[in-house]
């Protein structure tokens, strides 16, 4: 059954009034889930009725009227036209702060600003918080939409300029630009997103280097596969499909994103073709001349300073990274095998950290990784078996 009324999470939302979500794909559905999890009132708008009809009928909130007053707009549309929206609901509904959950801000701030000058409409932008949920599946729409999808992800904000109110301009539709941005801090908290305050531009170089280019590489380690043998393909293992992941992305997105942010995005990828181009110089030395002195060594540094670069990433809900220990467990691919290593796991007194699953090529079995603490490792080294499952050494 599709739920229409969720019921409502624990302790009062911190988002007063209604919530209009613009746009109803994953995000604006997500939100809409969460939000309505919380007892938010949520209207929901789409320029498709099909899409609009659809998230509200999985429970992301009810149809938007034609007399909708808003305390707050939230603007998923597609990236190319989150400008122009972001402008017209903020003409449209002037005692509503605006935000937006586009990927690259500073494109999105210039549009606005432009927009809102042509209409003689400028003071409008201090109703306007830019944002950036860091969350996303490779699947979209409102089918895919998860009311945890923001929970614990960073959620970037660009607060809106505070300007003296000495002459009128700090405030415009009588809603100053503290007050906006402590509306989208209510709507993060309640989608238990982890605000964090950025500038445009510090934004768009940080999208750039941890989310754009990972995609752009994604994708062209992918495309090699075009051309490979069928043999070569079918050796595939765990390493190609981690590293490929989000290829399967949507290219018209894409386009949209890295054409919004082409400069930051081709400075990143400037930088990573000058290593690559290092690398290339000592595997041709050595293809050249298997002793070629120092080649050897650029190699290396490359891997080890990947190697450093992976120990910066964060760990579990945006903390620092720990080392994580492995147990590789051979499970029988049948119904329920998961489930009763999960519970053997529980009850051995052991957290699992991280977990990846490997099929064995030719064979119904699949390598479990299971990720634990150091401590926890030779506790379910020796008890696993006793189990009755088999782990690897």
């Amino acid at each position: 059954m599709i739920p229409r009324e969720p019921a409502h999470d624990e302790g009062p939302a911190h988002t007063e009034g209604t919530v209009l979500v613009v746009g109803t794909g994953l995000l604006g559905a997500s939100a809409g889930l969460r939000l309505r999890a919380c007892g938010v009132d949520v209207a929901l708008d789409d320029p498709s009725p099909t899409a609009r009809a659809l998230a509200r009928d999985v429970g992301a909130g009810r149809l938007a009227g034609p007399d909708e007053e808003p305390s707050l707009v939230l603007v998923a549309a597609p990236p190319d036209v989150t400008a122009q929206v972001v402008a017209d609901q903020l003409r449209a509904h002037p005692g509503a702060v605006v935000t937006d959950v586009a990927s690259v801000k500073g494109a999105v701030l210039d549009g606005v600003a432009a927009a809102l000058a042509r209409e003689g409409a400028a003071g409008a932008a201090a109703r306007y918080v830019g944002g950036h949920p860091m969350a996303g599946r490779e699947r979209s729409g409102a089918t895919s939409a998860r009311s945890d999808l923001f929970t614990g992800r960073p959620w970037v904000l660009v607060p809106p300029p505070v300007v003296d109110d000495a002459d009128g301009r700090g405030q415009e539709g009588g809603v100053r630009a503290e007050e906006a941005l402590q509306r989208v801090l209510a709507l993060v908290s309640d989608c238990r997103g982890v605000p964090v305050m950025m500038g445009a531009a510090a934004h768009d170089e940080a999208v750039a280097l941890v989310s754009h280019v990972p995609q752009v590489a994604a994708s062209l380690v992918a495309a090699r596969l075009l051309d490979a043998r069928d043999e070569a393909v079918a050796l595939s293992g765990q390493g190609l499909r981690d590293v490929t992941r989000i290829a399967a992305s949507d290219p018209a997105l894409w386009v949209q994103i890295l054409g919004a942010n082409a400069l930051p995005v081709a400075r990143a990828l400037h930088a990573l073709r000058a290593d690559l181009d290092d690398l290339l110089g000592a595997l041709d030395a050595l293809a050249a001349d298997g002793a070629a002195v120092g080649a050897r060594a650029r190699v290396a540094r490359a891997i080890d300073e990947g190697g450093a670069g992976v120990a910066r990433v964060p760990g579990k809900h945006g903390t620092a990274p720990v080392p994580f220990e492995v147990v590789s467990v051979l499970v029988p691919d049948e119904a329920g095998s998961l489930a009763r290593l999960f519970a053997d796991v529980g009850d051995i007194g052991v957290n699992v950290e991280d977990f990846r699953l490997e099929h064995a090529p030719g064979r119904l079995v699949g390598l479990a990784e299971v990720s634990v603490l150091p401590a926890g490792r030779p506790r379910l080294e020796a008890e696993l078996p006793r189990r009755g499952w088999r782990v690897a050494g």
